[in-house]
C-alpha cells in the first residue's frame, strides 16, 4: 500500500526513554491531536526505521506497543493502521484567537447573514432540498465534450510547453472566444483587449470596487442587491448608498438625487434580471441610467450574471451595447452557462481598465486555470458551448413553467410572483403577516432551505419575499421542495 506522506517524529538519543517508546508516544500524541485519524495507514516498519535512523526492530517493538494498547492495527500483508474504533479526534483548535497576538477585523454583517441564510458555511443534512439563488445544475453539464476538450488542450499545451505563466487577462484563445461572442450575440463593439478572464463574476466585482471604491468614494446599489458585490465596494473603502427601487428595478429619479447629495463613482445593477427580484430594467429606464452617468461623471457596473437564460423572446442587449462614453464595466460569467466549479468570469472595459485589472490579478493570484481557459475555449469555437445552452434552456423553461404551476395548486393565495422571462429563480411574496425568521426556521424544521429577502438587504429590515432558484433542482425534487415549503408555512399559525 502506498503511504506518500512520511511520519515526522523528532527522537531523543540522550534520553532515558527509550526508543521504541519514544515512538510509541509520539504515535499517540498524533492520534490524540487529530494528526492520525482512524483508519490512517503508518509507514512500514522499513520505512520508518530508515527515516528515524533506527534498527527495524526498534519500530517492531514499537508498533507491537501501540498494538497492545489499542491504537493501531496490524493487519497480515497489508500494514499498520490507526485503530478504526478509536473516536474521531479534531484537530487541534487555538481556543482564543486574541493569544496568537492577531486581531482581526469582524465580516460585515449583511455578508455574515447572506452566507449563514445562504447555508454557504453550514454542512446542510443530506435529506434537507435547498432552493439555491439561482445556481444552475452541473448535472446538464456536457461531462463528455468537456473532457475531451480538456484532454485535447493538456495534450497540446504539454507539447508546446505552454502550461509556465502567462497572461493574467487569460490566454489569449479564450479572450477572442469571448469577444467574437459578445459582438455577435450581445451588440457589445467589443475587441479581445477588451476582456479581462476572471475567476467567476464576483472576481470581475471585485477588481471593479479595487478601480472605482476607496475612502472618500460614493458607490450606489439598489436597496436589494446581491450581498457580496455591495460588501466587496464597501470593503475597498467606499461609502455604499442603497436607492429606491420598484416593480420595474431602480428608479433613475432616486438616484439623481442621490447624485445631487454625493459624488457618486460608481452604481452597480443588474438589468438584464435584477438580483434578486428577477425583473427587466426597460430601456427608457437604461437610457436614463447611462445618460446620469454621463451627467454626474459615474462609472455602472453591470453584472450579467444569466444572461443566456432567456425564455420568451430574444435577450435585450446589455447596457454595455449601448454605451458610446466607455462608462460601463460589463462582468459577465460562463460559470453559470456550464457549472460554477469551473470559476469562468469576464470582465468587458475600456483596454487601459483592462490593463489596470491585470495589475490587481498580479497581487491576487496571478492568473487563471490555463487547461479550463483552453477548454472551454475549444468548446465555444466548436460551437459545443451554444448547444449545451439550447439544451439547458429547454430543461430550466420546463422547470420554472412546473415549479409556477405547483406553486399556484398548492400555495395558491399564500405566495404571489410574477413569472421571469429570464433566469433560474422565482422572487415570491409572502403575506405581511408572516414571520420570516420563523418562516426560515420552519422550513428547516421541515427539511428545506430558502433564502429571505432580508439576506439581501444593506439595513437588514424585513423583507416578506424570498428567492426561489429553481435551476439546480429537477422536477421530482421540485414536487418535494414545494410539499415541505407548504407544511413550514402551515407552522406560521402555529406560533
Amino acid at each position: 500500500m502506498l503511504r506518500p506522506w512520511s511520519l515526522s517524529m523528532p527522537l531523543q538519543r540522550t534520553s532515558d526513554l527509550a526508543l521504541h517508546l519514544q515512538i510509541a508516544q509520539a504515535v499517540v500524541d498524533d492520534i490524540r491531536r487529530g494528526r492520525l485519524m482512524p483508519g490512517d495507514a503508518l509507514p512500514g516498519t522499513r520505512a520508518l526505521a530508515d527515516e528515524l535512523i533506527v534498527n527495524r526492530k526498534t519500530v517492531v517493538q514499537a508498533f507491537d506497543e501501540l498494538q497492545a494498547q489499542g491504537w493501531i492495527e496490524l493487519q497480515p500483508r497489508r500494514g499498520a493502521f490507526v485503530s478504526a474504533q478509536l473516536p474521531v479526534q479534531g484537530p487541534t483548535q487555538v481556543t482564543d484567537v486574541r493569544s496568537t497576538g492577531l486581531t482581526l477585523p469582524p465580516v460585515s454583517p449583511p455578508l455574515a447573514r447572506y452566507m449563514d441564510q445562504s447555508l454557504l458555511r453550514v454542512n446542510r443534512p443530506d435529506e434537507v432540498l435547498a432552493f439555491s439563488d439561482g445556481v444552475p445544475d452541473s448535472r446538464l453539464i456536457p461531462y463528455n465534450v468537456l473532457s475531451h476538450a480538456y484532454r485535447h488542450a493538456l495534450l497540446v499545451s504539454v507539447r508546446h510547453n505552454q502550461l509556465g505563466y502567462g497572461d493574467p487577462t487569460g490566454t489569449p484563445s479564450l479572450r477572442h472566444a469571448i469577444a467574437d461572442m459578445l459582438r455577435m450575440e450581445r451588440g457589445l463593439n467589443v475587441q479581445a483587449s477588451q476582456v479581462c478572464v476572471v475567476r467567476g463574476s464576483q472576481m470581475g466585482i471585485y477588481l471593479a470596487a479595487r478601480l472605482l471604491g476607496g475612502p472618500q468614494t460614493h458607490a450606489v446599489f439598489e436597496s436589494l442587491s446581491y450581498p457580496p458585490a455591495r460588501e466587496a465596494f464597501r470593503a475597498s473603502g467606499a461609502t455604499v448608498h442603497s436607492v429606491a427601487q420598484d416593480a420595474y428595478g431602480l428608479i433613475p429619479e432616486a438616484l439623481e438625487q442621490l447624485c445631487q447629495r454625493f459624488p457618486v463613482r460608481a452604481v452597480f445593477v443588474t438589468p438584464h434580471h435584477q438580483f434578486p427580484t428577477t425583473v427587466m430594467l426597460p430601456a427608457d429606464r437604461r437610457l436614463r441610467l447611462l445618460a446620469l452617468a454621463e451627467q454626474y461623471d459615474f462609472a455602472v457596473v453591470e453584472d450579467d450574471y444569466d444572461h443566456e437564460f432567456h425564455y420568451l423572446r430574444s435577450p435585450v442587449p446589455p447596457l454595455a451595447s449601448m454605451d458610446r462614453y466607455g462608462r460601463v464595466l460589463h462582468i459577465g460569467s460562463l460559470s453559470k452557462v456550464l457549472a460554477p466549479g469551473l470559476r469562468l468570469g469576464y470582465v468587458v472595459a475600456a483596454e487601459r481598465v483592462v490593463d489596470r485589472c491585470a495589475a490587481d490579478i498580479m497581487l491576487i493570484d496571478r492568473q487563471g486555470n490555463q487547461l479550463t481557459e483552453l477548454a472551454v475555449s475549444e468548446l465555444m469555437a466548436r460551437g459545443e458551448l451554444r448547444r449545451h445552452i439550447r439544451r439547458a434552456l429547454k430543461i430550466y423553461q420546463s422547470r420554472r413553467d412546473h415549479l409556477a404551476s405547483v406553486l399556484r395548486s398548492e400555495l395558491g393565495g399564500q405566495v404571489h410572483f410574477d413569472l421571469p422571462a429570464g433566469g433560474i429563480a422565482l422572487w415570491l411574496r409572502l403575506d405581511e403577516r408572516v414571520n420570516m425568521v420563523k418562516l426560515a426556521q420552519d422550513c428547516l424544521a421541515e427539511h428545506v432551505a430558502i433564502l429571505p429577502g432580508q439576506a439581501f438587504s444593506q439595513d437588514d429590515q424585513p423583507v416578506r419575499a424570498f428567492r426561489l432558484g429553481f435551476g439546480n433542482l429537477n422536477e421530482a425534487e421540485l414536487d418535494v421542495g414545494v410539499t415541505r415549503l407548504k407544511r413550514a408555512l402551515a407552522r406560521q399559525g402555529r406560533a
